[in-house]
């Protein structure tokens, strides 16, 4: 019989209970790298924000902003960490609909009044389509850690540009093939992949919003797409700390998407599945995602 839960049914105790706190969360800067006029950082959020890692470009005078995090306190760091960089913030891009991309935006907004927010058609057809279903599920988990109505959230203006340009640098907007709002962000000038929701590091890879095997194979497709590239820097979605900012991180991805397909075909239910996963990978983190993927794509329940 399928089901559906909700995801703070999933969330291991210590992340939930961690993202319930109003002040434990702190965004840090975990990386920085100068290559002539651009530079980058991305900021590490810890579980409270499911690992997320939203990153900054600068030039010279200019800073664009790839994606929020999760919690308010996440977003009210993070301004503060921009606001130390004395650039002006002219653009947030948001790369994915998930709402640890974009919930943590207010507090960024609100220091950065200028700065536009923009996504893909595609991006803010989906944001529109589920936020309120999101902010029943987490209003009353985050409380005031958290966007609690509509009018608290920061929904992007829907734009299908190609590109970002920061002084005079480019910021590429790939769309992944056959993947509905699903993208990367490619910069030339740093051989750098930002962005998205297709490569983790160090966690069990979500795969509850990928329950069809041609979907998977759509994203193993991309992720090749992504190592022909040949980047020197590939910052994922969702790392656990210290995690390696390189070409590694699509490698265990892809390798992780192709054993979960193995395991899958082999197990006759979810508990076989997550047993051969975590027999497979036995140090990573994030088993809550394991659970609910393969939950979902064994056919034990439903997942929006």
């Amino acid at each position: 019989m399928t089901f559906f839960k909700t995801a703070t049914q999933f969330l291991s105790k210590a992340a939930f209970a961690a993202t319930l706190a109003t002040s434990a969360l702190s965004v840090t800067s975990a990386h920085a790298q100068e290559n002539k006029a651009l530079n980058w950082q991305f900021f590490q959020a810890d579980e409270n924000g499911f690992l997320r890692t939203p990153v900054l470009l600068t030039g010279e005078k200019e800073a664009i902003l790839l994606d929020g995090g999760f919690t308010l306190s996440d977003g009210k760091a993070l301004a503060e960490k921009i606001k130390e960089n004395g650039k002006a913030l002219t653009t947030i891009y948001v790369s994915q609909s998930d709402p640890d991309y974009y919930f943590s935006l207010g507090p960024v907004k609100a220091a950065f009044p200028d700065a536009k927010v923009i996504a893909a058609p595609a991006t803010v057809e989906a944001i529109k389509g589920n936020v309120e279903g999101k902010l029943k599920v987490w209003g009353p988990q985050l409380k005031e850690n958290g966007p609690q109505t509509l009018a608290d959230v920061v929904i992007p203006e829907a734009s299908d540009i190609k590109e970002l340009d920061l002084e005079g640098k480019k910021i590429e907007i790939i769309d992944a093939e056959n993947m509905p709002n699903r993208r990367y962000l490619w910069v030339p000038s740093l051989k750098a992949v930002f962005g998205g929701v297709l490569v983790t590091a160090g966690e069990h890879v979500w795969l509850a919003d990928t329950p069809k095997a041609e979907q998977r194979q759509a994203w193993i497709k991309t992720l090749d797409a992504i190592a022909v590239r040949n980047p020197e820097i590939v910052v994922p979605a969702h790392m656990s700390a210290g995690s390696k900012t390189d070409i590694s991180a699509v490698t265990f991805t892809k390798d992780y998407l192709v054993a979960f397909e193995e395991e899958q075909a082999k197990a006759k239910n979810s508990e076989e599945l997550i047993a051969a996963m975590k027999k497979r990978y036995p140090d990573l983190g994030g088993v809550s995602s394991l659970e609910l993927g393969a939950k979902v794509i064994k056919g034990e329940m439903e997942w929006e």
